[in-house]
């Protein structure tokens, strides 16, 4: 593990960037990266988020860590992103290995590499990055000379999958684990790196915080359930805990935000304005692992918006939370940016908008200065019984009335987003979503007296998640969803009157069944992941290289050895008392309180945002001695005076 130097293989990788595509990604140099010498730093962190440049830099969870490392005395992080096929064809028949691109260091050189999954679909990924750093696929394979593989994001509230691939997993925030991980790793290389690997990963598994699969062993079923997953070590965890950050404004990152050399999915810099949701909604696995809600005061938010803005030079600013409107706060916010930075033309943007949040003033903040695009909704359910289902408290009137309301303001563009597929939908459930949109289109020219408004129709795949209420959910095949989605887009194609005003998107079933087999499968899965990865799958989030066929064929070949298939992992319904791969990591939530809540989802039974009703015991506040966080403060955010500059 100790290298004391590791050069830098730019030199042998330029002469490859003039035969790839968009060479400038691999390059680095960004205003605001940050390169420390090596030979002055103790612990050395590689962080990659498993996808192209393009969607990893924008990652604020990669941004953030690699901020909060570096800003560590002794302590060095840098970045690395997934090479495209034509470079890694290239990288091997050259020998230049997996490299960052803040000094093109070699990633093997490293102490530990941590990786940031948002989706499943980055584990082949992953799996190319491990190989061209030239450190073994298997975890059981690898000595003190490799770097400790440290898995985090929200896929790795299941990490099962991956067991065999990775050292551990970080569940919760990362911003204090990572540096609890590298003080365990400083102590233990100081020391002389005492009982090798194996001593410094059970030093990590029993801080309670970083779970280490392979002091874990998992007991099966004569019909392939879990009988019980054990610890194989004293000392070491029943159950390891996520980690939450509490009092969001004493980490006001990312201070210096990255600005992308390329074109990226995000040209804006972002904030965080609250982290958590106890909306509810039961398919939402985001909001159930990142309760309690906690937000960042409107003076922090000012703040960070400030020291971003003259950081980057960026012209907009994304204000993220998983329900931005939520804020207690959020008028205050979006008014008192749109003041602050009226002469400068700031544009500010929300990621989508809660049918029940909106409001014209709101909306007419953000877009003060800048473009005003289309906006978002989310009903996710296309029948009033669906969306008590899921517990989307948004009625179809909302919904109408929030749009009318729009297209009457001088919005043009409305998008629609919802999921198919959900538990106990019927075809009737998915028509309703051709009803709606009619309604909104006719609401909308009667409100806008213009007949040239539109509204797009976009539909995800339903995939159920681990610590969610639908995480026993039967997941719906893909035969049956296209058969639904083809019923849906006839009759909204069929409309004579409407019709054309209507855009159709979505997703075939194919996609959503390889997610849900990695969302929910357990340890057997990861041959079929590496088999898919030694059959070439890479980019697997990517249309154009994702391959269903390879996937089922790969998953054919290894899952009869153990008793089980693809249904069994994605279309079956589980039971209560089924261990389920995960139980033994916790996000804080009872399993008990999930399971009454798929009972309640069941009867059609809706539940109240916790943030302003009673406590409903989902047990987050208690086993994790958390609360939830939020204003209002009552300060309002001033224009900044020309001293404060």
């Amino acid at each position: 593990m100790p290298v004391e130097s590791a050069p830098s293989v730019f030199p042998q990788l330029e002469a490859l960037l003039p035969h790839v595509q968009k060479p400038i990604q691999y390059v680095g140099g960004e205003l605001n990266s940050t390169v420390k010498p090596w030979e002055e730093c103790d612990v050395r962190w590689a962080l990659m988020y498993p996808d192209a440049y393009e969607v990893g830099l924008p990652n604020q969870g990669v941004m953030i860590l690699y901020e909060v490392l570096n800003e560590r005395e002794g302590v060095l992080a840098e970045r690395t992103y997934s090479v495209w096929p034509d470079l890694e064809k290239l990288m091997r028949e050259h020998d230049v290995p997996q490299f960052t691109v803040d000094s093109h260091r070699p990633v093997g050189a490293f102490d530990l590499f941590g990786l940031s999954f948002s989706t499943e679909l980055g584990y082949t990924n992953m799996l190319a990055a491990l190989d061209l750093a030239g450190v073994p696929l298997e975890a059981a394979d690898r000595t003190e000379a490799h770097p400790l593989v440290v898995a985090g994001g929200h896929a790795a509230f299941n990490p099962e999958p991956v067991a065999d691939f990775i050292d551990c997993a970080v569940i919760g925030d990362g911003e204090q684990a990572v540096l609890e991980i590298t003080d365990v790793v400083r102590a233990w290389k100081a020391e002389g790196m005492p009982g090798g690997r194996d001593e410094v990963l059970l030093r990590l598994a029993k801080t309670g915080g970083v779970y280490v699969p392979r002091f874990y062993d998992v007991e099966y079923l004569p019909d392939g359930r879990i009988a019980r997953t054990v610890p194989n070590r004293s000392g070491v965890p029943w159950r390891v805990s996520k980690h939450t950050v509490m009092d969001l404004d004493e980490w006001p990152y990312p201070k210096q935000p990255l600005v992308p050399l390329a074109e990226t999915v995000h040209e804006r810099m972002s904030v965080e304005i609250f982290r958590g949701c106890t909306r509810g909604c039961r398919f939402c696995q985001a909001g159930m692992i990142t309760r309690p809600v906690r937000e960042r005061s409107i003076t922090g938010i000012g703040d960070m918006v400030e020291k971003g803005l003259r950081a980057t030079g960026f012209e907009e600013v994304g204000l993220l939370s998983l329900s931005s409107a939520d804020h207690s706060e959020i008028g205050d916010v979006a008014k008192g940016l749109a003041d602050r930075y009226e002469e400068e033309k700031i544009g500010l943007s929300l990621p989508s908008t809660r049918v029940d949040a909106f409001n014209v003033d709101l909306a007419n903040e953000l877009t003060r200065n800048g473009r005003r695009s289309g906006l978002t909704f989310a009903p996710e359910g296309g029948s009033e019984r669906m969306r008590k289902v899921i517990n989307k408290m948004v009625s179809e009137e909302d919904l109408i009335r929030t749009v009318s309301t729009a297209y009457g303001n001088g919005w043009r563009q409305v998008k629609l987003y919802f999921m198919c597929g959900l538990p106990t939908e019927t075809d009737e459930d998915v028509l309703q979503i051709a009803d709606m949109a009619t309604r909104v289109i006719a609401e909308g020219r009667a409100a806008s007296g213009r007949n040239d408004i539109r509204a797009t129709v976009s539909i995800g795949g339903f995939v159920p998640k681990p610590h969610t209420p639908f995480q026993w959910a039967p997941q719906l095949s893909p035969e049956d969803t296209d058969a639904r989605l083809a019923k849906l887009r006839d009759k909204i194609r069929g409309d004579k009157k409407y019709g054309r005003s209507i855009g159709f998107r979505y997703h075939d079933g194919k996609p959503g069944i390889v997610e849900g087999l990695l969302s929910r499968g357990d340890r057997r899965v990861g041959a079929v992941i590496r088999a898919v990865y030694e059959d070439g799958g890479r980019f697997d989030g990517w249309r154009e290289y994702f391959s269903y066929d390879r996937w089922m064929a790969c998953a054919e070949k290894t899952l009869p050895a153990f008793g089980v298939d693809v249904d069994w992992y994605t279309t079956r319904e589980r039971s209560y008392e089924e261990v389920l791969p995960w139980d033994h990591l916790d996000s804080g939530l009872d399993k008990d309180w999930l399971w009454e809540d798929w009972q309640d989802a069941l009867d059609e039974t809706e539940v109240e945002d916790c943030r302003w009703t009673p406590c409903f015991d989902c047990g987050v506040c208690p086993s994790m001695q958390t609360e939830i966080q939020i204003g209002p403060t009552g300060r309002k955010l001033l224009p900044l005076s020309v001293a404060g500059q």
